[in-house]
């Protein structure tokens, strides 16, 4: 097992120097001057050079001259800086990057995990149902109500939700964020909007494993429907449901762009879209960037959650 762990983090390093690199080349070359994007087209060549300097961007752009600085370049200053934590300064909001920041991870989070935990618990219970009564009314009920959820777009979910339960009768607030109550119906919209594609994976994972040579084993011995399902359906099914689950851990921290801008919360989905807008590319590079490692860690994360339920996965070579 300490054999396997020790090999997926150093797979973890060549990936986030790429990661980091990549960052780097889209906003810092691919991207074009950085100060024509903040200052506009207008921009004199004074305060474009001041802004530069100011900046550090009339640095070199890979290295400095031998003997001259040779790592006082963008490159190594932007490593440098994320090495420290530093993300940079937000000319738009006046103030560093980290700090607004850290005032959206509250919002979202507040949002977003009980839209994740919600979402799977339900499905989870849903699926199973389906699964137990595989071809009979509750099953065929729950794939007829899961098709109707995955035919109704995203955005339908926020309109109705705010024109029919906010505007016409009044059950919840349609904008802010001042306590929980404010965040009940972009909870249930985010539930309801994908419990349809939720449930469906869920019921094929379980139904999957209740084919194999084992359930009949267990059937044989006598053990009942529930507690092979517990007991054995649910640990086999987990690996393909952890994966699924594992593709949304990474938007819990960096928002919900359409529920929070439809909604007025301040997480960081808005303050991305803010961002985008006013051209601040400190802000969106840093989302970029966080996105993109927290991507690396979930992904390890989930490697080591699979060697925990399957012994074999540990064992396999590469």
């Amino acid at each position: 097992m300490l054999k396997y762990v020790l090999r997926r983090i150093a797979e973890v390093i060549p990936t986030t120097a790429g990661i980091v690199l990549l960052a780097f080349a889209l906003f810092n070359i691919v991207g074009g001057s950085p100060a024509e994007a903040i200052l506009g087209k207008n921009a004199t060549a004074e305060s474009i050079a001041a802004f530069n300097h100011k900046f550090g961007y009339d640095k070199p752009l890979i290295v400095g001259k031998i003997g001259e600085g040779f790592f006082d370049s963008q490159l190594f200053n932007f490593v440098g800086d994320l090495a420290k934590g530093d993300l940079g300064y937000s000319v738009e909001m006046k103030e560093p990057v980290v700090d607004i920041l850290k005032r959206g991870v509250g919002p979202s989070l507040s949002l977003t995990v009980p839209i994740l935990v919600g979402g799977t618990v339900l499905g989870l219970l849903l699926a199973f149902v389906a699964a137990a009564w595989r071809g009979r009314f509750p099953d065929k009920t729950i794939l007829f109500g899961s098709t109707v959820l995955m035919s109704v777009n995203y955005v339908v979910w926020v309109l109705a939700g705010q024109f029919l339960l906010s505007y016409k009768m009044g059950l919840f607030p349609i904008w802010g964020y001042r306590s929980w109550f404010y965040l009940a119906l972009p909870v249930l919209i985010g539930i309801l909007s994908s419990l349809g594609v939720d449930v469906r994976f869920f019921r094929m994972a379980i139904l999957d494993e209740l084919y194999k040579p084992y359930v009949l084993t267990a059937r044989a011995k006598g053990l009942s429907g529930a507690a092979i399902l517990v007991k054995h359906v649910l640990r086999n099914a987990l690996i393909p449901i952890v994966t699924y689950i594992s593709l949304a851990i990474p938007y819990l921290f960096t928002g919900s762009l359409l529920l929070e801008s439809f909604f007025g919360i301040p997480g960081l989905g808005s303050v991305s879209i803010n961002a985008i807008h006013s051209a601040d590319m400190a802000v969106v590079r840093a989302v970029v960037v966080l996105g993109a490692l927290l991507y690396q860690f979930v992904n390890l994360v989930t490697d080591l959650a699979y060697a925990a339920l399957d012994p074999r996965v540990r064992f396999q070579k590469g």
